[in-house]
């Protein structure tokens, strides 16, 4: 995810960014600050995805980087690995909960760096 943002970040500073790519950043960068002041900030929706929280032994939470859009963005987090930090493990659309989707959604590991 680190590589990610870093990547996009760098596009948008040197304009190479597409518009979607902007968009993207901006949402982001909005919902990061907020998550930085208080992971659970209205806006962000943040609650634990109980499903994901057991398949990876961590709690997964899910907060909202979009509402009221097909496929709304999501970011999924936990705490840690240090304390008093989050690390983002990934970036997806909302996942269609009927299907029990969210077993498709692969999380990055949480890497000590």
């Amino acid at each position: 995810m680190w590589d990610f943002w870093d990547d996009l970040k760098k596009r948008v500073e040197n304009g190479t960014a597409s518009k979607t790519e902007e968009v993207k950043y901006k949402k982001l960068g909005r919902a990061f600050y907020h998550l930085s002041l208080d992971p659970f900030y209205p806006g962000l929706n943040t609650h634990e995805i109980p499903e994901m929280t057991k398949r990876y032994g961590v709690k997964v939470w899910q907060s909202y980087l979009e509402n009221n859009k097909p496929a709304a963005g999501r970011f999924y987090w936990s705490y840690g690995p240090k304390k008093d930090e989050i690390t983002i493990t990934g970036l997806e659309p909302h996942p269609n909960t009927k299907s029990n989707s969210y077993k498709k959604i692969r999380l990055s590991d949480m890497n000590e760096e």
